[in-house]
């Protein structure tokens, strides 16, 4: 032990020294990782596809991008993977809604356009 502390190597009668960590309230939580939004961005972007198209779809990339910046801070987040997940989920779903509009809207306009312009 050395001699230059200041209880001269005598242990400490009221236990082991607490060490407090800036920023963290419970002493508990160091070493865990914080919260992210991952899994409603996954729920959002699933519900996309089944009928909500884009009024859930561009939430859950909202979400997912902000749990992937959650992520990026923490490497070894178990969230990462889902909140990539989510984010590929949410712009498919964005990329077919914005297909299917086009097919539905579009071509029939650019048919009957067409369909003038021959006299038929």
């Amino acid at each position: 032990m050395d001699d230059s502390s200041p209880t001269g190597g005598i242990p400490n009668p009221e236990g082991p020294e607490v060490l407090y960590v800036q920023g963290v309230s419970n002493s508990a939580a160091v070493g865990q990782y914080p919260p992210t939004q991952a899994i409603a961005a996954l729920i959002l972007g699933i519900l996309g596809f089944m009928g909500f198209s884009c009024c859930t779809a561009i939430p859950g990339v909202i979400l997912a991008k902000s749990a992937m910046e959650v992520a990026e801070q923490h490497p070894g987040h178990p969230d990462a993977g889902m909140a990539k997940a989510a984010n590929i989920v949410g712009w498919v779903c964005i990329v077919g809604t914005i297909l299917t509009l086009f097919i539905i809207v579009v071509l029939p306009l650019v048919g009957v356009a067409i369909l003038g312009i021959l006299g038929a």
